[in-house]
């Protein structure tokens, strides 16, 4: 799906401008001396270049995109840096240091992006800047794009580097600020003149720091695009874990008692509980196509699937419909006060999600976390006075600032999304995260920010859904143009064809007639009242 505007017809010309001017060998070995320079280039104690090489044009589909896929769009040339911040030997002897690279396109357009992460990051990923772009990562865009590992080297969820004191800050927030202000000088030595406007886009642990960017660091970035923020991971492991012992007290038990996970909804009741959400909240956007587009509108009642007698296929035990309802419902305190927000009823809480990703109902079937809970209860208190106790937690978690009145001052602009069918964050959390927003910003609020739900995307893509889309165009443009966002056009990565418009949530994609595959067919609509 590709979306074209004011902005990337623009990025489009300087990109063939900037061919043109580097063509043939000498354009070519000019570009390669520079490049050689930087590595070369005395940027203080702390900054160490490893290497520094141009990289000639590459055709789409070559370039892998850190997420296990490969770079549709062609990349300009560009040096490509490699280098450390504070290197430095740790505890227990082991080294440490912010490992970043950025890419330095020949064409630049005066732009600077920086990547966020993911899990608990460890890793570099190519500086492509690939997340909320749809077809065109910012690096095709002529951005400047730089990318880290936060601190440390680690597979995704390897803790061990907490027990180091700078690697769990840098982890925690730090690094953020340290290699954007590294990547900028580093980009201003090499094109002369600094970066006329700077952003930022991530998604789950990406999507939380760009949170802590824009209230911690506010003069830090021009424009945010933040994808289902891992903002506050103790609260939503609570309630994973809540929901797990509610769900498995409906499960049948083995010789010994414990709950068979794999049998609490087998595939018939899986089906039958589709049917029934699809029954109760598809068509109320105008079209049954499955998809549950009028996320605020749906008022689904697992009371209706129950069985009037006993227990057969299309309906649900009782204790099937009320292990729903409240492992949906979510987790309280002893007070009766939300430990953590409601799951939403989406399509994609049935099917496993991207990169093995389960749905939200159980399965039996290990997750990225490991086996599956055989827990039939949960303390919730306990469980919250663990996160109370967590000092990294405290320092990691970006539910809680919401004034932002520095970022939005200087026209900071931030466009938030989250998959409605993510098993891991609630996107019902990110938008109530959102709403306290507004009310502490006032009407700057709605001048600088939107969210949209993205209905039957699992956590950050995949799932039956339009997860595909541009918003860092969009962004772009609010922020250099003051354009407000129009309904942002969104495709499907699976291949299926058509497209439908992200609306700011609570408005949603109502079909008002015409070929139901292209998003002209459908305009943003709010609930009905």
């Amino acid at each position: 799906m590709k979306r074209v505007n004011s902005y990337v017809a623009a990025a489009m010309l300087a990109l063939l401008a900037g061919g043109a001017a580097h063509a043939g060998a000498a354009g070519r070995t000019r570009a390669d001396r520079s490049c050689a320079a930087i590595a070369r280039a005395d940027f203080g104690p702390a900054i160490a270049i490893v290497s520094a090489r141009h990289v000639s044009a590459q055709p789409g589909g070559t370039t892998p995109d850190g997420r296990g896929g490969t770079v549709g769009a062609a990349l300009p040339a560009h040096c490509l840096v490699d280098g450390w911040i504070d290197r430095r030997s740790g505890v227990g002897g082991k080294p440490y240091g912010i490992h970043f690279q950025l890419a330095l396109p020949d064409a630049w357009s005066g732009r600077f992006l920086l990547m966020g992460g993911g899990g608990l990051n460890g890793t570099v990923y190519p500086p492509i800047g690939p997340v909320a772009a749809g077809d065109l990562p910012a690096l095709a865009r002529g951005f400047a794009v730089a990318s880290h590992d936060s601190g440390h080297e680690g597979s995704v969820w390897d803790m061990s580097f907490m027990a180091d004191q700078r690697a769990a800050l840098d982890f925690a927030e730090s690094s953020v600020r340290t290699v954007t202000l590294a990547s900028r000088d580093i980009v201003a030595r090499y094109y002369g003149r600094p970066a006329a406007h700077s952003y930022m886009t991530g998604c789950s642990t990406g999507g939380r720091e760009g949170m802590l960017a824009m209230q911690r660091y506010p003069e830090l970035f021009d424009g945010i695009v933040i994808g289902a923020p891992a903002m506050r991971t103790g609260n939503s492991n609570l309630g994973m874990n809540y929901a797990a012992a509610m769900f498995n007290r409906a499960a049948p038990r083995d010789a010994a008692g414990q709950p068979l996970v794999e049998r609490i909804f087998p595939d018939s009741d899986r089906q039958t509980i589709l049917a029934g959400l699809l029954a109760q909240c598809d068509a109320r956007d105008g079209l049954a196509d499955g998809m549950v587009m009028d996320v605020a509108g749906c008022r689904f009642d697992p009371a209706k699937l129950r069985c009037t007698g006993e227990k057969r296929d299309g309906c649900l035990a009782p204790a099937q419909v009320e292990a729903l309802k409240l492992a949906f419902a979510g987790p309280k305190d002893a007070s009766g006060r939300p430990a953590y927000a409601p799951a939403p009823y989406d399509t994609g809480i049935v099917f496993a999600g991207e990169g093995g990703i389960p749905g939200y109902l159980p399965t039996g079937r290990p997750g990225p976390f490991g086996p599956p809970s055989r827990a039939l209860d949960f303390d919730v208190d306990a469980g919250l006075a663990k996160i109370r106790e967590d000092e990294v937690q405290q320092l990691t978690d970006t539910a809680g600032w919401t004034n932002l009145s520095t970022y939005l001052g200087h026209g900071g602009k931030v466009l938030f999304y989250h998959g409605v069918s993510d098993p891991w964050f609630s996107a019902y959390d990110t938008w109530d995260y959102w709403q306290r927003a507004a009310e502490a910003n006032g009407p700057a609020w709605a001048e600088g920010s939107r969210f949209y739900m993205v209905p039957g995307m699992s956590h950050c893509r995949g799932g039956n859904a339009y997860d595909s889309f541009d918003l860092l165009g969009p962004l772009v443009d609010w922020v250099e143009q003051d354009t407000a966002p129009p309904p942002v056009p969104a495709g499907r990565s699976d291949g299926q064809a058509g497209t439908k418009p992200l609306c700011p949530h609570p408005a949603y994609a109502h079909y008002m007639g015409g070929d139901p595959a292209l998003a002209a067919s459908y305009a943003c609509r709010l609930p009905a009242q």
